[in-house]
């Protein structure tokens, strides 16, 4: 498991974060524009697949509100070419538990996206995951790079298709807000801390923080891990190899309790925080004009999905910037959602063929929200250029960056609510001060799931 985690040698993982950077400061102010029709999408198929007439599918995946509903428009135009009829099927974290219950009870869904590649490493040894077929593996060589598709692939053989990528290495931030205070974005740690400063001084409280989803604190404290202990280092503790005792953990708790540990920062203080799930945390940004809840929010690309839902229009009163430095180079974490399938059917095949083209994928770019680590994937799919250059930004990388990496690690450990990772994470937020005893928590929780 953790071998596969981290097994893209010598990544790389500075060019992302210049592409990255490039792109989101040239971005901004044609939210509305109309893109043109995207190529091979529905109306031109460019993917043939088998018809299914007749056929039922259940289709598994931890997506909830708009995520779902923009997927099962995808799963919309699955059914109209093949006649399959396919049923959602929402999952609950740990994944692997909820299917584990499925399977043991003898309805395991034909299909399984996984939010963690240790859960995709799980299903294999529990001999769940079935390897794909010639025709999606056609897909996958004509469409993605080396790195995605090692992702996917346990010791040497196929078993998923990346349909969903992440950049999670990104700010958002409401520009009135910004305006109203006098702030510009910042490009290090330090004028982040500063920015913070003067917007909480002018009445609006810094940061929304998400504290009530512990994955989204695994993702602060990767991407100042990654910026200032660097990739060896990063991978090092990926695989467990380092402890989490480590001292670089310390500094890199240490320099994000100099934003957890000022509750004026807070949207809500500190007990505000660790009741905010994350879709709260993006809206109540992007509410209330200029007085907001919170002037900026940290995650991914995905949190388009969630402005969608306030009156805030992307690339207008809603704008991004990469994750500042904190060591001498900008963070690139990358997260993903791998489509796996669990029966061996006809129709799970067929469905893992269209999750791996671009077809499928252009759907749900058109719904924002969404970032494909498809090559073939027009950029005109995209909504609005902050959507259109988080996407070309990640395909001009190829394999370089650094995957998510409390994914990668043991689901007991980095993908369990209100355990491992996750849980020392929010008793962190609750006590910045605490450094030593988080760390001895994280390090016991770590050997145990790691078994080291």
């Amino acid at each position: 498991m953790r071998e596969h985690g981290t097994g893209r040698t010598n990544l790389k993982w500075a060019a992302l974060a210049v592409a990255g950077a490039m792109a989101l400061t040239a971005c901004g102010g044609d939210a509305d524009k109309e893109p043109s029709a995207p190529q091979g999408a529905t109306a031109s198929p460019g993917v043939r697949l088998p018809k299914l007439d007749g056929e039922k599918l259940q289709v598994a995946a931890v997506w909830t509100g708009p995520e779902q509903e923009n997927f099962t428009k995808v799963l919309k135009e699955f059914e109209k070419r093949t006649g399959a009829t396919v049923t959602f099927v929402p999952a609950q974290d740990p994944i692997v538990t909820f299917l584990g219950t499925k399977i043991a009870g003898g309805a395991p869904p034909d299909v399984a996206l996984l939010p963690q590649v240790g859960a995709l490493v799980s299903a294999v040894q529990n001999k769940w995951a079935q390897p794909v077929g010639p025709e999606a593996q056609a897909q996958l060589d004509k469409n993605y790079s080396a790195g995605w598709k090692s992702l996917g692939a346990v010791g040497g053989t196929q078993y998923g298709v990346y349909y969903k990528a992440a950049n999670k290495s990104l700010i958002w931030y409401n520009a009135k807000a910004f305006e109203a205070a006098g702030v510009k974005p910042p490009t290090t740690w330090k004028e982040l801390i500063a920015a913070a400063d003067t917007l909480s001084a002018s009445g609006t409280p810094a940061v929304s923080v998400a504290g009530a989803d512990g994955w989204t604190l695994t993702d602060w404290f990767e991407n100042i891990y990654l910026s200032q202990a660097g990739p060896e280092k990063y991978d090092r503790l990926a695989k467990h190899e380092i402890k989490w005792t480590d001292a670089s953990v310390a500094q890199a708790l240490s320099t994000l309790a100099e934003l957890f540990g000022r509750k004026d920062f807070l949207a809500g203080g500190t007990s505000g925080a660790l009741a905010t799930e994350f879709p709260k945390s993006v809206t109540q940004t992007f509410t209330g004009g200029d007085r907001p809840a919170a002037a900026m929010v940290f995650e991914g690309d995905f949190v388009a999905v969630n402005i969608a839902q306030t009156e805030a229009k992307v690339g207008e009163d809603a704008l991004v910037f990469p994750f500042p430095a904190v060591g001498a180079k900008a963070p690139v974490v990358s997260g993903g959602d791998v489509a796996v399938a669990l029966k061996p059917s006809k129709g799970a095949q067929a469905l893992l063929t269209f999750l791996a083209s671009a077809d499928a994928a252009q759907i749900q770019a058109r719904e924002g929200g969404f970032v494909s680590p498809n090559k073939a994937v027009d950029p005109a799919a995209y909504p609005n250029d902050i959507q259109r250059n988080i996407a070309k930004a990640l395909i001009a990388a190829g394999d370089d960056f650094r995957f998510d990496m409390s994914d990668q690690a043991p689901a007991a450990f980095g993908g369990t609510p209100g355990a491992g990772e996750w849980k020392a994470l929010q008793d962190f937020l609750a006590n910045p001060s605490d450094v030593a005893g988080t760390q001895e928590k994280l390090e016991a929780d770590a050997a145990k799931a790691y078994g080291n």
